[in-house]
């Protein structure tokens, strides 16, 4: 049986994402496309019963990292999402999934946008395995909620790293 697993043909293990995958807003001093980069994923466990993704970057400098997308209610034999799923109105997402509000207070994937001349940022892309068919959230439901609930159910993980730097 093969080890519940992680990745994306867009960027490799522990190298750098595309420009694609950077925010767009002048204010952050960022112009890329905002696109959540294509995943797929492979043998999560056996009892769970649905899956959340989530993409962070510890190393941002807001003293507790960035949230750059939460997503759950995944359906458990889903194994991948395609490029720009993450786009806000949720149309490339499974039926019944649910984005949340990332860190930028924008619905769906916040693209990268560290500090220009700051290191590489790491973004942890995480595949939750959860007990739950569905958790009982909204949109509307705060991140930190939606987190919470995940943790209160999660089965396993799998993990995919990509970087990113302004130069």
């Amino acid at each position: 049986m093969a080890d519940f697993r992680i990745w994306s043909d867009d960027f490799p293990a522990n190298g750098f994402m595309p420009k694609a995958s950077e925010f767009n807003d002048k204010s952050f001093g960022v112009d890329g496309e905002n696109i959540s980069p294509a995943l797929q994923w492979e043998a999560p466990p056996e009892d769970a019963q649905s899956l959340a993704l989530t993409v962070y970057d510890p190393d941002a400098l807001t003293g507790s990292g960035f949230w750059h997308w939460v997503v759950v209610n995944l359906p458990v034999d889903a194994r991948g999402l395609p490029r720009n799923a993450g786009k806000a109105d949720g149309s490339l997402l499974p039926h019944g999934a649910v984005q949340v509000r990332n860190d930028y207070g924008t619905q769906g994937y916040g693209g990268a946008a560290p500090m220009r001349g700051d290191k590489p940022h790491r973004f942890i892309f995480r595949l939750h395995a959860l007990s739950a068919p569905q958790l009982p959230v909204t949109p509307d439901t705060s991140n930190a909620v939606v987190r919470l609930i995940m943790h209160q159910n999660d089965l396993d993980s799998a993990t995919y790293t990509g970087l990113y730097e302004l130069k």
